[in-house]
């Protein structure tokens, strides 16, 4: 168990320095954008001393090194800074409500987020598990290879084509869904989930190939095993080989995609919120580059990378836990 421990607090360590690394490559790839937003608020017609002084009020005129660990320290501590575009909002009008926090902004868009992938994994893990299964249980065969045609088109496709194929016929040709996700804070659960829904399924069709091929790999892989035959031997149904014995033992590398697939479903659904109108990160993040709000913009990255690195680290550590020979060292 010692050994597993250390393993562990290794993955951990690794992983905080990663988002150490990958912080700074945010701030810096940020920062040296092209267009000052200073400049794009004040129009072109703004004069040297204008510009200046509202670069002076946000902070731009420091140096860089100075501003990434004022950054660092209040992300740290949950703080990520005042929307330039709110700040400059609050200014113009004479308001101070406190609506600049980048905290503030992102908290309700977070939140709508992981609904959507919840949502999402809810359908796509368990449908693309079973998909896995039938298709090693019935290798070769008419369903195993339609089966393989249809997520490997779906995931050769373009999210926004999917997104747009799926709005046509359920939503424009067959109105059965909503084609625009306006979700709001005093919606109910049921009138939330339906207007996710469309979303959510583009997300599963863009997933699941990935989960239902890894599933039908690593079970066919061991089909050959000495423990599979015996089991055979015993006149146990092939659904039951599969299941029962077969897919225990394949727990590792399924984490594994199943993993790297909820942090796509966090960190990659930019494309969708914007097809969908989904108030969620995402959509904030391109409506922030636009502005070029930096804050925001640093935030949201650092929230997708911080989100890939868990959850990868989430399935190394579910992977070393499922491996036996770890848990058990002679």
């Amino acid at each position: 168990m010692g050994n597993v421990l250390t393993i562990i607090l290794q993955r951990l360590a690794l992983g905080l320095l990663t988002l150490l690394v990958v912080s700074v490559l945010i701030f810096v790839a940020v920062n040296l954008l092209p267009g000052d937003f200073a400049q794009s608020i004040l129009g072109q017609g703004a004069t040297p001393e204008s510009v200046a002084a509202i670069r002076r009020d946000l902070g731009l005129d420091q140096p860089m090194v100075t501003r990434y660990f004022s950054w660092l320290g209040g992300a740290l501590q949950g703080d990520f800074g005042s929307s330039f575009a709110q700040a400059s909002f609050a200014n113009f009008t004479g308001s101070d409500s406190g609506a600049g926090s980048v905290a503030q902004q992102i908290g309700p868009r977070f939140a709508n987020t992981m609904f959507l992938a919840a949502v999402s994994a809810a359908i796509a893990v368990p449908f693309a598990i079973v998909l896995g299964v039938l298709a090693a249980l019935y290798r070769n065969s008419v369903f195993d290879r339609a089966t393989n045609i249809f997520t490997l088109s779906s995931i050769s496709s373009p999210e926004f084509f999917l997104a747009y194929v799926l709005i046509l016929f359920l939503a424009v040709l067959n109105p059965i869904l909503p084609a625009v996700s306006n979700i709001f804070a005093d919606m109910s659960f049921s009138e939330r989930l339906e207007k996710t829904l469309l979303p959510a399924l583009t997300l599963t069709l863009v997933v699941t190939a990935h989960m239902m091929r890894m599933t039908r790999a690593a079970i066919i892989n061991l089909l050959s095993s000495p423990y599979i035959e015996m089991a055979r031997l015993k006149g146990l149904s092939p659904l039951r080989v599969i299941v029962r014995h077969a897919l225990p033992n394949a727990l590792a590398p399924i984490i594994n995609v199943v993993a790297i697939n909820l942090a796509y479903l966090i960190t990659g659904v930019v494309v969708v919120e914007v097809v969908f109108v989904y108030p969620g990160i995402g959509q904030l993040f391109v409506d922030s580059v636009k502005f070029r709000d930096i804050p925001v913009v640093q935030a949201c990255c650092l929230i997708f990378a911080a989100a890939y690195i868990l959850l990868n680290l989430t399935a190394d550590i579910m992977s070393i836990l499922s491996n036996p020979r770890l848990r058990h060292p002679k």
